[in-house]
């Protein structure tokens, strides 16, 4: 079923928002975006149609989340990048009984400190949404990557 423009306006904004701030590199208010049980997974498009268990990234809460946030921040060494996300048109759905999901394809670019601009990753996402006072939240996300062959080290959130 489908949803009301407010709502879907709502879902297109915090997919922007989504966007925006990992680019902006403000990832610990992109971590805010969650909720605190939520599901945060990057896995290969084939993996997903075999549906084999490999993740190429898997957080099973919002702590998790901020633990690789911080490890980003403080322990892991990494190319340094800034990010380009170009995200499609957003479709939403809602059920009765169900919470609101919403899909939207990516191209993720990556341009380094030397200069070089490349397309780094090309795929989905495919989120379960819920509503609380401050408005939507993410309770599940799985992002879908069409190749598992990462060009180099999968360090920050797709």
């Amino acid at each position: 079923m489908g949803v009301t423009p407010d709502l879907w306006m709502q879902v297109h904004d915090l997919i922007e928002t989504y966007g925006r701030l990992l680019d902006a590199d403000l990832l610990e208010d992109w971590v805010e975006l969650f909720v605190e049980e939520c599901h945060y997974e990057i896995v290969s498009r084939e993996n997903q149609s075999q549906q084999l268990p490999l993740s190429l990234m898997l957080c099973d809460n919002k702590d998790m989340l901020r633990d690789r946030i911080f490890s980003l921040r403080q322990a892991n060494i990494y190319n340094i990048h800034s990010d380009c996300h170009v995200i499609g048109l957003v479709r939403a759905a809602q059920t009765d009984a169900a919470p609101i999901s919403a899909t939207a394809s990516y191209s993720l670019y990556q341009s380094t400190q030397e200069g070089e601009s490349r397309l780094f990753s090309v795929g989905r996402y495919y989120l379960d949404l819920v509503a609380d006072p401050d408005g939507l939240r993410i309770a599940r996300q799985i992002v879908v990557v069409d190749t598992g062959a990462i060009p180099t080290l999968l360090a920050t959130p797709i």
